[in-house]
């Protein structure tokens, strides 16, 4: 057992919790890549056609995984165990919107001082995709140092219980309307993924956009799977496995939106 009054022992809980943050993003990354997977194929389809040995040794170590992890909960004092949200009310969900709403518009203000637009090579790269208009409209920014970070009233609404809040810092871009920030060195998928969001943005409009994700996640509890970003996410995977197959994003926004599928 560790005691906070040793100084060796210290380290040893700083390290400790340095690894398991580590382990937390790897554990976000698998589950965002395995909620993609579950996008594009059902489990009929994996079942049938997949590699037996990459299923079972993936079903395994989910088993693995989820075992070790019970096994942690079950030693957690009871009265430090994480409380449900509070109930989500109409004026609750109403708020969130207006103050994501203002973040997303300040953070698109603070960064486009320092955006550049996209360069030709990159637009070329973009054009099967999007609109001249809107990759001649679209800056970025590629963080060199530092990353974006978590929105000032995370710390309310965790207190709240929500505590899948998505972490701005880890994600490798975020788009601000008409502006998109690289946490990390801009790539294809990156910019590709980024773009989504921007034409999203161009046919919804800020105010539904921000309705629509908090919604979303309020209903799904997790970032990825706000349709929002599950469409972005899919679009992605079919831009990066078939990359001479062009297609509109325009198109396929418009779509879910007739659909009603956001």
């Amino acid at each position: 057992m560790f005691s906070r009054e040793n100084s060796s022992n210290g380290i040893l809980i700083a390290q400790m919790n340095s690894e398991l943050q580590h382990a937390h993003l790897e554990l976000l990354s698998a589950h965002c890549a395995a909620h993609q997977l579950r996008l594009r194929f059902s489990a009929d389809d994996l079942a049938r056609f997949a590699h037996r040995d990459i299923v079972r040794k993936s079903v395994q170590t989910a088993h693995a995984l989820s075992e070790y992890y019970s096994s942690i909960e079950s030693k957690i004092p009871s009265g430090e165990t994480v409380s449900e949200p509070v109930p989500v009310t109409e004026n609750l969900i109403l708020e969130a919107v207006g103050r994501v709403a203002s973040y997303l518009r300040e953070q698109r203000e603070y960064y486009l001082q320092s955006a550049t637009p996209l360069s030709n090579q990159k637009k070329a790269l973009m054009w099967p995709y999007f609109s001249a208009a809107l990759l001649d409209r679209v800056r970025v920014v590629e963080l060199d140092g530092q990353r974006v970070l978590n929105p000032p009233f995370y710390e309310r609404y965790r207190a709240l219980g929500f505590v899948n809040l998505p972490e701005v810092a880890h994600m490798h871009s975020l788009t601000f309307l008409d502006v998109i920030v690289f946490n990390e060195k801009l790539s294809e998928r990156a910019l590709f993924h980024g773009l989504v969001h921007a034409v999203q943005f161009e046919v919804l409009g800020l105010e539904r956009y921000a309705g629509l994700f908090v919604r979303g996640f309020v209903n799904t509890k997790l970032h990825f799977s706000v349709p929002l970003e599950a469409q972005a996410f899919s679009l992605e995977a079919k831009f990066a496995g078939t990359p001479t197959a062009s297609f509109s994003v325009e198109d396929h926004v418009r779509l879910w939106v007739e659909q009603g599928r956001y």
